[in-house]
């Protein structure tokens, strides 16, 4: 540790902490008064996020005594074993009470140590290796309890010194967070041009192109399994919106009746929540009873047909056929009329060629460009390391 730097408990650099408020599913609405922080408005990467509040009503009492305000440091007590011991600064523009959850810590330091200091200490490897050895709970809710927490061992720079790092780190991740929102707008603008590529073909109407029925092309196989010893495919094997197959070609038996699919099938999930998952198949095997074996006739080529599943205007189509509550499903018998392009079927190999060399370009890219966030977020937390141990020189502070 540096010279001039002390380590300190966290119990003895707090002046204050408090459990959230208490409100179940039921008591939370848009239409109720006050926003309510949750443990998923804290980012994974000890952000903020502010984007998906839900609101609650609150006595006059409640509201000051849980009401958020600038600088409170928050820590999230239980949540999964993967996301408990999220934290964050809070800050925010929002002019009306923001009251916090019961899965929140909410604590306000001693003068010694600056709240954004303590938030960046928190984002350091060192720290969450601490904090990992404090879980406890059952495998569904993990808990970082005040009992372990107290003990939290910070290194604790004088209060001038502390300021000057939280000016230097603000200046140097203000720059990388601009270089990593300029990355992330790039993806999207990728996914967003194939996307329009997909409308602008499948709403032509060509010469030689006829509309037909869905049903009229393909029809559902919803054939049960007969045969032993296939691959499974679930929804969980389908990734949403690229056609990537994630599972595993290994036979495996499942009890509950299955279709079955050859390498003739498209493979389409019709379970919303799942977004839009939808597959070609280069095997034989047996998928769940949400997923329809669809099998083209000799009039269409299944990859165009893939590729008219993925293109938004179909998906937003077939979306506004869902019903039912809590798991909507897709209404695959008005599927069958929907009509579609159909050119003939060199038209729609060319097609498909055109959009699989863009897809694989896209695809290319993302890949490119998710590999420069992961170099962004090393550098975030080299530098991060750097700092909490004393590395940077007061040379560098000040430069």
């Amino acid at each position: 540790m540096k010279e001039g730097w002390e380590m300190k408990i966290f119990d003895d650099v707090i002046s204050s902490s408090l459990i959230g408020l208490v409100r179940n599913n039921k008591e939370q609405s848009p239409e109720f008064l006050y926003r309510y922080f949750k443990m998923n408005n804290i980012k994974n990467d000890n952000g903020l996020n502010e984007e998906s509040m839900t609101f609650v009503n609150a006595t006059d009492d409640e509201v000051e005594k849980y009401r958020l305000r600038d600088n409170d440091f928050l820590f999230n007590t239980r949540n999964s074993f993967e996301l408990v011991g999220k934290s964050c600064l809070y800050k925010s523009d929002y002019k009306g009470p923001t009251l916090f959850n019961n899965n929140i810590l909410r604590v306000t330091f001693k003068e010694i140590l600056s709240p954004q200091f303590a938030a960046y200490a928190f984002s350091t490897a060192g720290i969450k290796e601490e904090l990992e050895k404090m879980k406890s709970g059952t495998t569904s809710v993990v808990g970082i309890y005040y009992k372990s927490l107290k003990n939290l061992k910070l290194p604790i720079p004088p209060l001038p010194e502390q300021k000057q790092i939280v000016a230097i780190l603000d200046q140097a991740f203000a720059a990388i967070d601009q270089a990593k929102a300029n990355i992330e707008k790039n993806i999207q603008n990728a996914k967003e041009l194939f996307q329009s590529k997909l409308n602008e073909i499948f709403s032509q109407k060509g010469e030689g192109w006829e509309e037909k029925k869905f049903g009229d092309i393909a029809r559902y196989d919803k054939s049960k399994r007969t045969k032993s010893n296939l691959p499974y495919v679930g929804l969980e094997h389908i990734e949403s919106n690229t056609g990537k197959f994630i599972g595993t070609y290994n036979p495996v038996e499942v009890k509950s009746s299955t279709f079955q699919f050859d390498e003739r099938h498209i493979l389409y999930g019709r379970l919303r929540p799942y977004l839009n998952k939808v597959i070609t198949t280069y095997f034989e095997g047996h998928c769940s009873t949400e997923i329809f074996p669809i099998l083209p006739n000799n009039s269409v080529d299944r990859e165009y047909l893939f590729f008219w599943f993925l293109t938004p205007l179909t998906v937003d189509k077939i979306d506004a056929t869902c019903t039912g509550a809590r798991m909507p499903r897709a209404n695959m018998n008005e599927v069958i009329n929907f009509k579609l392009p159909i050119p003939s079927l060199a038209v729609q190999k060319e097609v498909v060629k055109t959009l699989k060399r863009l897809k694989d370009k896209v695809e290319e890219l993302d890949i490119n460009l998710n590999n420069k966030l992961v170099d962004i977020d090393e550098l975030k937390k080299s530098i991060l390391q750097k700092v909490f141990e004393g590395e940077l020189t007061e040379k560098e502070l000040v430069a």
